[in-house]
């Protein structure tokens, strides 16, 4: 079988290459991938090849297909596994394994032959024997795909943890009916964490969003509304904090000056991090999301607080397989829709570049269909693209009715329409 894929060679090497997948054994599974998105953390092992935890020592020789967060369809099952698994059935997979033997192993990063930015691939019995091979019954692939930036949302949720003066026990999960602020909070993780914060089963009372851009600000509340969080029993508001030098003031107002439970970070910012501080309440728990490529980033912590007021922070950057399967399900039962986290969709043939250069583009998350040959498009990009393009005509038409997101119509379209690689 011959498989088209995107594969790591060294620093900022990336190759766009047909070859040969060797027949599967045993205990592995071949599987066709449809949707892949891309993540910083792709980048991040892009530039930093070998240097990487995740990344061996030798893909000049054993190069490694990249991509994480796919979807497909399972193609061909190992005999060890056919009770379990069939052709035909979609899936997801969480690339997070954590191998007792090497803990950094990962699909996307480590392995020769399994990665979401490929047309074909072999899925290691490693997978299926953590669990990490999940079932996906929805009708879009990309929902598949979604699921893992998804469930590191969800984890980030359940790792926040508060305590009792008194006792040595840490509850776990953000405070239910307490005060939550997300700074830095509508990119695309940050949209994927208020959907998830209003429609979960531990809501906050108070969620308080903030960003620098206007922009940003609208199309978050677009979506996800002070109506629709109010429905839900939580007060939303939306904050712009660009050139306010009274922000922390303003949010501490809005808590009756109590200060927030939970704080989520989700930019490498020394500033964001640090109003975030400044923010807790008694026993307030920061969650600093938003990974630095810079190894030496840091920023000052209030350690009188920490003492006398019991603040504290954790970090996430990825969630467990309890959280992928929350939200697969949640995702099944229309709770949450991260469609907003999209922003730009491609091929393929775009993985190297978009990769490469990931920080530069704006916007959310780039979803690549890996059986298609498409440039990288802005969604926004869609009814200009749509004057010579049919198919970017249609496109424009069906997103516009979807309040300018991408969706199930949208992606039938284009697996029906796009120039196949």
């Amino acid at each position: 079988m011959k498989t088209k894929a995107v594969r790591l060679y060294g620093k900022n090497d990336l190759r766009l290459e047909e070859f040969e997948l060797p027949e599967i054994k045993d205990d592995e599974i071949l599987a066709h991938i449809i949707s892949d998105s891309i993540c910083m953390s792709s980048y991040k092992a892009a530039i930093q090849g070998s240097d990487h935890k995740r990344v061996p020592q030798d893909i000049d020789r054993n190069p490694v297909i990249i991509g994480h967060e796919f979807c497909g369809e399972i193609v061909k099952v190992g005999k060890k596994w056919q009770d379990q698994f069939k052709p035909g059935s979609k899936f997801s997979i969480q690339p997070a394994m954590n191998m007792e033997h090497d803990p950094y192993a990962a699909p996307g990063y480590t392995f020769r032959y399994i990665g979401g930015s490929a047309t074909y691939i072999i899925i290691p019995n490693e997978v299926m024997a953590l669990g990490c091979l999940l079932p996906y019954e929805g009708d879009a692939f990309f929902y598949g795909s979604l699921a893992e930036p998804m469930s590191c949302i969800v984890g980030t949720f359940h790792a926040n943890y508060h305590t009792t003066q008194g006792s040595y026990v840490h509850s776990m999960g953000i405070v239910e009916g307490g005060s939550m602020a997300i700074l830095a909070g509508v990119g695309p993780m940050g949209l994927g964490s208020i959907d998830y914060a209003i429609h979960c089963d531990r809501r906050p009372k108070l969620l308080v969003v903030t960003d620098i851009d206007d922009t940003r600000l609208q199309r978050a509340a677009s979506i996800y509304s002070v109506e629709e969080a109010r429905k839900n029993g939580v007060e939303l508001i939306y904050m712009n904090t660009s050139g306010n030098d009274f922000a922390v003031e303003h949010l501490m107002a809005l808590t009756g000056g109590k200060g927030y439970d939970d704080v989520l970070v989700f930019a490498p910012v020394k500033q964001v991090v640090e109003m975030g501080d400044k923010i807790l309440a008694r026993d307030g728990c920061l969650n600093f999301f938003a990974g630095p490529s810079n190894t030496a980033f840091s920023a000052e912590f209030n350690f009188y607080n920490v003492h006398y007021n019991a603040t504290h922070v954790v970090g996430t950057s990825g969630g467990n397989t309890d959280d992928m399967i929350e939200s697969l399900d949640m995702m099944a039962k229309g709770l949450i829709d991260p469609a907003s986290m999209v922003t730009h969709v491609g091929g393929l043939n775009c993985v190297v570049e978009t990769t490469l250069n990931l920080p530069k583009i704006p916007g959310g998350k780039k979803l690549i269909y890996t059986n298609i040959e498409m440039e990288l498009t802005a969604i926004s990009d869609f009814a200009e693209k749509g004057k010579t393009d049919p198919l970017f005509g249609k496109l424009a038409e069906i997103v516009e009715r979807n309040n300018g997101l991408w969706c199930a119509e949208a992606e039938k379209v284009l697996l029906a329409d796009a120039k196949a690689i």
